[in-house]
This record gives C-alpha cells, sequence and structure tokens, in this order.
C-alpha cells in the first residue's frame, strides 16, 4: 500500500543539480523493484554509494530439502528454535520453494559489527516476542510485539533489540509483497471496506545522516549466497529522500475482522499478497451470529495451496493441544477441519481470542532439516477420535 513519503532534503526536481554545502553534488540513487515499472524512491547521498574497498568469500544460504515431497499433515514447535547470537545465523528456514521461503529466528543480540541487504527478497518479520528498531537509510522503523516488519528487497538495514530473548517468524518472497488488489482503487489508497488502513502504517521516522568513512561491511544475500562487501562510506549517509519504497511496520493488533451471520471463508483474513502466495491475520473477534450459526471451519478440501498456519497465542478453537508459536502445515490434496470436538465446542460461542498467522503456497512447499528437528510427531493422527487406536 505505497503512500507518498517525503524526509528530509530534496530538490525541488528530479535528476537535477543538487550542491552540498562545500560545492560538491549529493549523489542521487533510485532504488526500486520490479525494473523502472513499480514503486520506487530517490535517496540522495552525501557519498556515492559505490565505494566497494574490499570483498569476502561469500556463504551458502540456500536452504536443503530433508523432505522434497510431502503429502502428510504436520507440525512444528518454531519457538524450539535454537537461539544464536547472530541475527543472520539465527534465521533458520523450516519451509520453501520458488517463491517463497518461511523460517524461525531467535538472535540474542543486536547487528551491530555489519548491515543485512537481501537482494533477492521481499522481507516480512513478525516480531513474536522482542521489540527494537529497524535502522535503514531512510529513517527507523519501531517494532514490538505483533508487529510485521516489511522490508523491501534491496534495503539495507540493521535490527536493533532492546532484549536478548527474541523471536522472529519470517517470511522471504521472491516477489513484492503487497496488500490486496481488491481492498485498494486504482489509486492505491485502501477503501471503506477493508480491514485496515493507512492510518495503521508505522512510518520510517527520524532519519539520521552518517557522513562517515572508513569499512562498513554490509552482507548481500543474493541467488542463495551472502557475500561480504566492504564499502567506504556509511550506508546511511542519505540527507533526503522520497518516493513509495521504503521499509515500514504493521500491528497484527490493527487488523479489523470481517464478520458474517454464518462461517465466512478464510479470504476475509487476508492481509498480504506476492506471487503464487497470500499471508492471513487471525485476530479476536465476534462469532457468526446466525442463531444455528457453527462457528469452527467447516471441513475444506486444500486442492489448489499448501496451508501453514503459525500460532501466536491465545484460544485456537479449531485445534486440540496447540502451543504458542507451533506451525501446523496442511498440504494440498487433502481436505483439512477442526480437531475432534472443535465443532461441538464452538456451538453457541460469541467470540474467539485466537492470534494466528497463515501462509497459503499455491505450489508445494519443501520441508528443511531444521525443521524437523522441531517436528510434533504423528500429527497427521491427530483428527482420530482415538489417537491411540491408529496404526
Amino acid at each position: 500500500m505505497p503512500i507518498y513519503q517525503h524526509h528530509g532534503k530534496v530538490p525541488h526536481k528530479r535528476h537535477v543539480v543538487f550542491r552540498q554545502s562545500n560545492g560538491e553534488l549529493y549523489h542521487e540513487e533510485l532504488v526500486g523493484t520490479e525494473g523502472f515499472a513499480s514503486t520506487s524512491s530517490l535517496v540522495y547521498h552525501l557519498h556515492p554509494p559505490t565505494m566497494v574497498k574490499d570483498l569476502g568469500k561469500p556463504h551458502w544460504a540456500k536452504p536443503e530439502a530433508a523432505l522434497e515431497e510431502n503429502m502428510k499433515a504436520l507440525s512444528f514447535l518454531g519457538l524450539d528454535v535454537e537461539p544464536e547470537a547472530d541475527y543472520l545465523m539465527s534465521r533458520k528456514v523450516f519451509f520453501f520453494n520458488d517463491d517463497l521461503q518461511i523460517g524461525m529466528a531467535a538472535p540474542q543480540k543486536s547487528m551491530e559489527d555489519y548491515f543485512f541487504k537481501n537482494a533477492d527478497a521481499d522481507e516480512l518479520l513478525f516480531i513474536h516476542k522482542g521489540n527494537g528498531v529497524c535502522k535503514t537509510m531512510y529513517g527507523s522503523v519501531d517494532f514490538e510485539y505483533g508487529d510485521y516488519v516489511l522490508i523491501p528487497r534491496g534495503t539495507v538495514y540493521q535490527l536493533k533489540f532492546e532484549t536478548s530473548e527474541n523471536k522472529i517468524m519470517f517470511i522471504e518472497s521472491s516477489s513484492p509483497i503487497r496488500t490486496p488488489k481488491r481492498y485498494r482503487n486504482e489509486f492505491g489508497q485502501m477503501l471503506e471496506h477493508s480491514p485496515f488502513c493507512e492510518r495503521d502504517i508505522k512510518l520510517p521516522h527520524s532519519l539520521e545522516t552518517f557522513d562517515q568513512t572508513g569499512s562498513f561491511k554490509i552482507m548481500i544475500k543474493k541467488r542463495g549466497l551472502i557475500y561480504p562487501y566492504t564499502y567506504e562510506t556509511h550506508p546511511f549517509d542519505v540527507v533526503g529522500w522520497d518516493g513509495y519504497n521504503y521499509p515500514f511496520a504493521f500491528s497484527i493488533f490493527n487488523f479489523e475482522p470481517i464478520t458474517g451471520r454464518v462461517h465466512m471463508p478464510p479470504t476475509i483474513h487476508q492481509q498480504f499478497e506476492a506471487r503464487n502466495f497470500v499471508i492471513c491475520s487471525f485476530v479476536p473477534r465476534l462469532y457468526d451470529y446466525h442463531p444455528d450459526a457453527i462457528p469452527a471451519p467447516y471441513h475444506h478440501s486444500n486442492i489448489d495451496s499448501d496451508e501453514i498456519l503459525y500460532y501466536v497465542e491465545g484460544d485456537f478453537m479449531s485445534r486440540n493441544n496447540i502451543k504458542q508459536g507451533q506451525f501446523t502445515l496442511h498440504p494440498g490434496g487433502i481436505p483439512h477441519g477442526p480437531h475432534p470436538g472443535a465443532i461441538e465446542r464452538s456451538i453457541g460461542k460469541k467470540e474467539t481470542n485466537e492470534l494466528a498467522v497463515m501462509i497459503d503456497p499455491f505450489n508445494p512447499v519443501k520441508i528443511t532439516a531444521e525443521a524437523l528437528k522441531c517436528e510434533v510427531k504423528d500429527y497427521y493422527k491427530s483428527w482420530m477420535s482415538n489417537p491411540e487406536m491408529a496404526h
């Protein structure tokens, strides 16, 4: 949902002479994705953003499949991921295909001696535990529990944490992550029936200009490798910028649920979309108000997509024995629905307090060894009325 932003000093027109007080030119940079055909921002640096002092040896960062093909309902305890001091080292991919990667990170320390740029993917960080600030050349984006932090590809950033216990569910998308088209008019403004609006967005603030020379390491991810680049000048030497391409945050608590007299399909919960997958926010809401309504979701066939749910907190009325931070993966091709007893339990209930993030990939995902370390064994049998009798 692009909103035009203007921060700091910019010239009166694009691509014209714009000089510093010492007479030198500011260095203009166009930052965007999808070539010159989509959203972008014009950024004005004190120094050229191209002065590379050194290149380190790249290291492998492409996920590898432990389970290539899957037709079994699976579940994983995401909060059991092993913490790591370093942010990048802490990122463990659980699921992936050509369109996206989904995983967990448990960094214990802020990014102090390097910056990171994902040149492959838009990143969406869901903050499950911890709080802090995402520092970029566009300014700072504050984050806390329940926030989605959307970082467009090509954005150099540093995460500063306020605590050593941080849990982040992350998504890397090979295409831009955007708000659903049906909630925007032809000019990009959010429509009145949208479950969120522009006022809900946490925009970058407090632009800082760092006029520093030295050695500044930026870890750049491209095509499954991370390249250590060392630049001569600080990447946040920006005096001003304007445009539509920048990081921002959105709190899941600002998503306003859509309700109806009878149970509504999960599309009403949609928050974001990208090529070949959607992201939905399940938040506390009033249940359906037809006198004979069954609030629990009906059984449905996953034919066209996998369904991945990440449970955040609350009472998950359609599932039994679900913990915070637990993933469920229901593969495309087989039906799924509420656990035994959930339908009856839901009748007559007035509201739900669940909080969850759902990702529906339209192409099957592969599963990594990191995910299997956290697997809940025999989850696929949990729909049996007496699981102990299953063979």
